[in-house]
């Protein structure tokens, strides 16, 4: 058996390694970059265990740019934005692969959309293409399986965590969970809108749920009181589960998923205060740089971490970017710094580390790397003109920063100088 998996990105790349394991796998992307890199054993960007997979089943796996006419199954991961003019989700990319495949397909071939999606996208969009361009006679079987894996756990999520099929039928469900032989998670058969829509209602939750953390931190900084601490002892309820509070929500899915969940509708207010919330946190953030900087000319700011989540590369709507811009127009000289990120992949400069802190008066720890723990905070004050930080992710133990002489905020923490709670 041959399948064809269409967009090599975080989601497409596992998979189509995952998948070698057991049979011969054609990547395809239009990025030449990708399918070079791919055909010469090397990956586009890093994730945990791919690298060693991808040594075990290289044998299996090539590339090109274009769909394979010989292929069993086609698999679509292809990018699904949030269109910057409309803030609907833009199909456009899933449309285009839907139409490259179509015309490749016999009857009996699966095709399967792992791209998050618009409840009612396959209806609407891809069946009808697929019995537009497809086998005069059809007898291709769909199904829509939405991915449901984070960077930093790809693979270990991929193989572990259930999946939905959403098959238009139960020739369809059977055929894909085939496919997906190396899945250890329980297997839910259901339809392709109630698919689609599921995998929006998880990532909205989440979404929602991150709003509160963030307002539960802004109400705690009113009271004085360390807000983490709060929900730390708030979750020890076993009906409680509150989310962590942070400088915004980052990565391709909880920024996106829950507009294409209320594209279509304008009675979602709950959805969409929570994301105003959510956006509002990088104006939170520079609010606690400001009370270090006010009385400071040309101050400048060093942002520690841009990409969305800690020990991944992925930038995709960090809210290290909001952040950053949003300095940049309050007149902050701002600088950025990522031990993860290449600066080439990024839409703003990036430095090393000692360049970014250098004369700095103020950093702020918008992602919550493992090194950002191990930071030396008097080897920092010395390089910086005035010694202040900001903590919005709850990485930094505060006392060694308070005793290298520096002036300590944390997010959701209203107490002076935001020291440790003593337990």
């Amino acid at each position: 058996m041959t399948v064809a998996v269409v967009g090599l990105g975080y989601i497409g790349l596992p998979t189509a390694l995952l998948l070698a394991r057991t049979r011969d796998v054609v990547g395809v992307d239009i990025d030449e970059d990708v399918v070079a890199a791919v055909n010469a054993g090397e990956l586009p960007f890093e994730e945990p265990g791919l690298s060693d997979l991808f040594a075990d089943v290289e044998a299996n796996v090539s590339a090109q740019t274009t769909v394979p006419s010989d292929a069993d199954a086609y698999l679509v991961a292809t990018p699904t934005p949030l269109d910057e003019v409309t803030d609907v989700a833009n199909l456009q990319y899933v449309g285009a692969a839907v139409e490259s495949v179509a015309p490749h397909l016999d009857p009996g071939d699966l095709v399967v959309l792992e791209s998050t999606v618009p409840p009612g996208t396959s209806e609407r969009l891809v069946r009808p293409i697929l019995e537009r361009e497809g086998p005069e006679d059809g007898g291709v079987h769909y199904a829509h399986c939405p991915e449901r894996a984070s960077p930093g756990a790809t693979l270990d999520e991929m193989v572990h965590n259930d999946r939905l099929v959403g098959g238009v039928d139960d020739a369809s469900r059977a055929r894909t969970v085939d496919l997906y032989d190396f899945a250890e998670g329980k297997i839910h058969r259901t339809n392709p809108t109630t698919a689609e829509f599921v995998k929006l209602m998880e990532n909205t939750y989440r979404d929602v749920n991150i709003a509160l953390a963030n307002e539960f931190a802004m109400l705690g900084e009113e009271y004085a009181i360390d807000t983490r601490r709060a929900i730390e002892l708030a979750n020890e309820h076993p009906r409680v589960d509150v989310h962590s509070p942070g400088p915004g929500v980052g990565g391709h899915c909880l920024p996106v998923d829950p507009q294409f969940l209320t594209q279509s509708t304008t009675d979602s207010r709950l959805i969409s205060v929570a994301r105003d919330i959510n956006e509002s946190m990088a104006v939170h953030t520079l609010r606690h740089v400001r009370r270090f900087l006010d009385d400071t000319a040309h101050a400048r700011v060093t942002v520690l971490g841009v990409a969305y989540k800690g020990n991944v590369d992925d930038t995709r709507e960090t809210p290290a970017l909001r952040l950053l811009r949003l300095a940049e127009n309050e007149g902050f000289d701002v600088r950025a710094s990522d031990p993860h990120v290449d600066a080439a992949d990024f839409a703003y400069p990036l430095s090393d580390l000692d360049t970014a802190v250098a004369d700095s008066d103020c950093l702020v720890v918008v992602t919550d790397h493992d090194a950002y723990a191990d930071l030396d905070p008097e080897r920092l004050a010395g390089q910086m003109r005035r010694p202040a930080v900001v903590d919005t992710r709850g990485v930094l133990d505060p006392e060694p920063w308070l005793d290298a002489g520096f002036a300590v905020s944390r997010l959701g923490d209203g107490r002076r100088h935001g020291r440790s709670e003593r337990r």
